[in-house]
């Protein structure tokens, strides 16, 4: 499989919808995500009609995640303090969630670790929305889940050359599929008509400083990612932790303070995070 034609890999993943796995709440909510000119009232009623749903939603939202002190006791609410494309994201995040579980263990919970980790990155350095950040953590390892879903054996052989040849997951994907979830989350991305700067996260989080349109987000989910892993929350498909790219770590300039500060409150939020369960 290593010589796996790109184009082949991509119409599947394009088409993961049409998997009989794919739960049907899903396949709805992409009919959604995809149609260019949803508003914020139709996202809500979509939401509003799955009590499963809006219990999950309401749970992050007032979780650690977001930070929002203040409970948020209502679907409209949520939607109109978050915006269209961070609710998309979040919808998304919510509905994937039993997938990742199921997938790969660990990944939703260093997803969340990720989530937290960048909103409070983009809180110290001013970021007009640290909601997006979260959004952009939460949804960074999408392609993984893609790719396990499509390719199931393929992707344990790839954690399992992880393993043995001491790689990380990234490289090891490459090794067997000629691309890497990074890429494909970000095809998916794009067809789901996310904003460019998620599509660019998703796609250069590894490599931040390739990044056109999301430079800054892209380094912030960057460290968030190595941090979360360094401190052991979740899985993420391999146990190797890099270095931090040293473009990125200069261009998010942060003290030794700061550090101590999104570090102190990582730990007291991922502990509020492990109960946590959706």
């Amino acid at each position: 499989m290593g010589n796996m034609d790109i184009r082949d890999l991509r119409a599947k993943i394009e088409n993961i919808n049409t998997l009989p796995t794919i739960p049907g709440v899903l396949k709805r909510l992409l009919g959604v995500i995809e149609n260019p000119k949803v508003s914020l009232n139709e996202i809500s009623n979509f939401i509003s009609n799955d009590p499963a749903l809006t219990t999950k939603v309401l749970k992050m939202v007032n979780s650690p995640v977001y930070g929002f002190p203040g409970r948020i006791s209502s679907v409209n609410q949520a939607v109109i303090l978050l915006g269209l494309s961070v609710v998309k994201g979040l919808l998304l995040g919510v509905s994937v969630f039993e997938l990742m579980q199921k997938t790969m263990i660990g990944l939703w919970e260093h997803s969340l670790g990720c989530a937290i980790a960048a909103r409070l990155i983009a809180e110290k350095k001013g970021l007009k929305e640290p909601e997006e950040a979260s959004i952009d953590g939460l949804l960074h390892d999408i392609g993984k889940v893609l790719l396990i879903l499509q390719y199931p054996e393929e992707y344990e052989k790839a954690m399992r050359d992880a393993d043995i040849g001491d790689l990380s997951i990234y490289e090891a994907e490459r090794a067997r599929y000629g691309t890497t979830h990074s890429s494909v989350g970000s095809w998916m991305a794009r067809k789901w008509r996310f904003p460019l700067k998620l599509v660019d996260v998703i796609e250069y989080h590894h490599k931040p400083h390739l990044s056109k349109n999301a430079p800054v987000e892209s380094a912030i989910v960057h460290l968030s990612d190595i941090l979360v892993r360094a401190r052991g929350f979740g899985f993420a498909g391999d146990h190797i932790i890099m270095a931090v790219n040293p473009e990125s770590w200069q261009m998010l300039d942060l003290s030794e303070a700061d550090l101590r500060d999104i570090l102190g409150v990582l730990e007291e939020s991922l502990e509020m995070t492990e109960e946590l369960s959706l």
